[in-house]
């Protein structure tokens, strides 16, 4: 498997939305607890607006997306330069483990060394461990517990 990162283009809607669907399912994002169209919608236009601090990347093999990652700039009360959130991460089931979610991390680390990012930062489900073997061998677990509160 040869694996090309690259921005997101205007025309890889289609091929995007499987993706992004994909990893929405496998966050209980679905049926009637999917997204409204109009999410998705507002999603896929802030890749593309240069005043969003949003940005895509997809893994290509050959002309297939196998794979996406989104993420994003923010400020910090603790560090002058921007901190990058790698918000989603998703690769198809049948190229897991054969380093597409691996190559997009890379990527993401690319963007946030180039914007001068001092951390780039993610979350998973607890119950996510497959994920969590590549994660805890290219990053190192914060200790912080995530809490939300639903409004």
């Amino acid at each position: 498997m040869v694996v090309e990162v690259r921005d997101v283009l205007p025309g890889d809607f289609q091929a995007w939305k499987p993706l992004w669907d994909g990893y929405n399912a496998f966050y209980g994002r679905h049926g009637a607890t999917a997204l409204p169209p109009e999410v998705t919608q507002m999603t896929w236009s802030r890749f593309f607006d240069a005043y969003e601090p949003v940005h895509a990347l997809v893994a290509q093999d050959g002309e297939k997306l196998v794979g996406l990652a989104h993420y994003l700039f923010h400020r910090s009360t603790t560090q002058i330069a921007p901190t990058c959130y790698l918000q989603d991460l998703f690769t198809l089931q049948e190229t897991r483990g054969r380093g597409v979610g691996r190559a997009l991390i890379a990527a993401v680390y690319e963007r946030a060394t180039a914007a001068k990012s001092g951390r780039v930062y993610w979350q998973t489900h607890e119950s996510n461990t497959t994920a969590m073997g590549l994660y805890d061998k290219v990053a190192e677990r914060s200790g912080f517990v995530v809490y939300r509160k639903l409004l």
